[in-house]
């Protein structure tokens, strides 16, 4: 029984080490993005997960140019900004993509767009950029 209990109790320490409920995951290109921008999300993808920050935020940078009005890229820079410490810069790029990005329920859920502190945005609220029936 002691042995049952050191093991349950083991799972949801290393459970909940895992992962904080701050980590947030960057997004993919959706469907149809062009492939340049693309190429460089996924480039970017796979230096944020190997945890190289500056190499990230170069290709998402690159994702922008290459199209300005790619919500994923935006959002994924602002990450990549948030774990470089450089919270201003990555608020910018977080209110960016969700102005890109009205129904994306990911991107609305950022820390910046929810948190004490930060926009304060009443996500119920009507908007002219929401294509739902709720929006004007």
């Amino acid at each position: 029984m002691r042995i049952l209990l050191t093991v349950i109790f083991s799972a949801i320490v290393l459970g909940c080490a895992s992962k904080s409920g701050t980590e947030r995951n960057v997004l993919p290109a959706p469907l149809g993005t062009k492939p340049d921008a693309a190429a460089q999300v996924q480039k970017g993808n796979t230096l944020f997960a190997s945890r190289d920050f500056a190499g990230a935020e170069q290709a998402f940078r690159q994702a922008i140019v290459a199209d300005a009005g790619l919500a994923e890229a935006h959002y994924n820079l602002a990450l990549t900004l948030d774990r470089a410490g450089r919270k201003d810069e990555a608020k910018k790029h977080y209110i960016e993509a969700a102005n890109l990005a009205p129904g994306n329920k990911v991107i609305w859920d950022s820390p910046p767009l929810h948190q004490s502190g930060g926009l304060n945005h009443d996500i119920e609220k009507k908007s002219y950029l929401d294509p739902s029936p709720r929006g004007f």
